[in-house]
C-alpha cells in the first residue's frame, strides 16, 4: 500500500524547531458492551456535579434514551434532553440560548455524527466540558476537537474542544444501520492520503510534521486495509475494532493540534462535493471521503485499487453513481476542492487539476464511468 510516515525530510526548514501547540486529549475512554448503563457514574468520575444537558436525535432517544436516563438518575444527575435534526450553526445557536438558561455543568452528545458535532460545538460556546457518547461509528469526530456544521464561514471542519471523555457502547453501535459503519471505514482509509498530503506539505513548504501523530493515524487506516476481509462480517469484534480505530484517529488529531493527520485532499473533495451537489444530496461524509481517497491515492501513486477493494469489502461505495452523484459533479468538485482551503498544501496544490485532468482521474480510478 504505502510505507509508514517518515520523520525525515529534504526540506531545508525541517531542522527548525516545531511550533508550539496545545494538546488536549480525552481524559477517559470507556468502551464495551452495555456500558451505557455506566454513563452516570462515568460523568461523575469526570467531574459532573448535578445538572447535565443531553443533546441527541429523535430516533436515538427513542431507541436508547431510557438506559441513558436511568443511569443518570441512578447517579443523582438531573438531565435535560434536547433533540436535534440537523448539524448547523442555526441549531447550535438555538441550543445555546436554551441550554445556558439552565446552566448545566456538563454537556453530553448522545447519538450519531450530527448530535455529537452539535453537542461539541454547543459545549464549546457554553464553556462546559463535553462527553461524547456515539451510537454510530460513522467518523472520527467522536474523539477529536473538530466539528462539521453548516452555516459557518469555513467550508471545512472547524475546531472546538476535545471531548473530556468518550463512552462507546459497542452493542448500541452494532445496532446502527450498516451504512454508517461502512462510512466510518471510508473516513478511516482517508488517513492514508491525509498523512501523505501532510508529508508532501512538509517536503514542499517546510510545514510542521508530527511523525507520532501521523503514524497513529496511518495505523488506524492500515488495520482496515489489512483486515477488511475479516471486518466485513461486522460482528461485535469488527465493530469494536472500527470504533477503536476511529477513536485512535481522533486522538491523532488531538496530538497534532490540527486535523492534518486525518484530513487532506480527500476531505477537500468531500467538502467541495457538498458545495457542488448540496449537503443533503451527496451521501454520507465517510462515503464522499472514501471516493476522494480512491482518487487521491491514485494521484499520490499509492495502491488505489486496494483502497477501492477495502471500501467494497466494507460495503462502502466506490463509484459516484452509488450515492447519486453525477460525473459532472465529481469533476466540478475535483477542480474546486483546493480553492476551499488554499492554506492547506495537498497533492491538489501540486497537480492543479483542470477539468480535463479531473475527468481523466475520476474515470481512470473508476469513480465515474466516463
Amino acid at each position: 500500500m504505502a510505507s509508514p510516515p517518515s520523520s525525515s525530510s529534504s526540506s531545508p526548514s525541517s531542522s527548525s524547531s516545531p511550533p508550539a501547540h496545545l494538546m488536549e486529549l480525552p481524559r477517559k475512554i470507556l468502551i464495551g458492551e452495555r456500558v451505557v448503563s455506566q454513563l452516570g457514574a462515568f460523568v461523575k468520575s469526570l467531574g459532573g456535579e448535578s445538572k447535565v444537558a443531553v443533546i441527541t436525535g429523535r430516533i436515538v432517544k427513542k431507541r436508547a434514551g431510557s438506559a441513558c436516563k436511568s443511569s443518570l438518575a441512578k447517579a443523582k444527575l438531573k438531565g435535560r434532553w434536547y433533540t436535534v435534526s440537523d448539524a448547523s450553526m442555526d441549531t447550535v445557536n438555538r441550543l445555546y440560548s436554551r441550554i445556558r438558561e439552565h446552566d448545566p455543568d456538563f454537556v453530553i452528545g448522545f447519538g450519531g455524527g450530527r448530535s455529537v458535532d452539535v453537542a461539541k460545538m454547543t459545549a464549546f460556546r457554553l464553556e462546559r466540558p463535553f462527553l461524547s457518547v456515539p451510537t454510530s461509528a460513522s467518523h472520527d469526530g467522536i474523539s477529536s476537537p473538530f466539528v462539521s456544521v453548516r452555516g459557518t464561514d469555513k467550508p471545512h471542519s472547524i475546531k472546538a474542544n476535545t471531548p473530556i471523555g468518550v463512552l462507546a457502547d459497542t452493542r448500541l453501535l452494532a445496532q446502527a444501520p450498516p451504512r454508517l459503519l461502512a462510512g466510518g471505514c471510508g473516513d478511516l482509509v482517508a488517513k492514508i492520503t491525509a498523512v501523505r498530503d501532510w508529508e508532501l506539505a512538509r517536503d514542499e513548504t517546510g510545514e510542521y510534521f508530527g511523525s507520532y501523530a501521523a503514524n497513529l493515524a496511518y495505523m488506524s487506516a492500515k488495520i482496515i486495509l489489512d483486515e477488511s476481509e475479516k471486518l466485513k462480517r461486522k460482528d461485535m469484534h469488527s465493530v469494536r475494532t472500527i470504533v477503536e480505530a476511529l477513536i485512535s484517529a481522533g486522538v491523532a488529531a488531538c496530538i497534532a493540534g490540527s486535523s492534518r493527520p486525518c484530513s487532506g485532499s480527500e476531505h477537500l473533495f468531500s467538502h467541495a462535493l457538498e458545495y457542488v451537489a448540496g449537503s443533503n444530496e451527496c451521501g454520507l461524509h465517510g462515503e464522499r471521503v472514501g471516493l476522494g481517497t480512491i482518487m487521491m491515492a491514485k494521484l499520490h501513486g499509492l495502491d488505489w485499487e486496494l483502497v477501492a477493494r477495502t471500501l467494497e469489502n466494507m460495503g462502502a461505495p466506490t463509484s459516484a453513481r452509488q450515492i447519486g452523484i453525477t460525473d459532472e459533479q465529481v469533476v466540478s468538485a475535483l477542480v474546486k476542492a483546493q480553492s476551499l482551503r488554499p492554506d492547506r498544501y495537498t497533492i491538489l496544490s501540486k497537480v492543479k487539476l483542470d477539468r480535463e485532468k479531473a475527468y481523466e482521474l475520476a474515470r481512470s480510478a473508476r469513480v465515474i464511468v466516463g
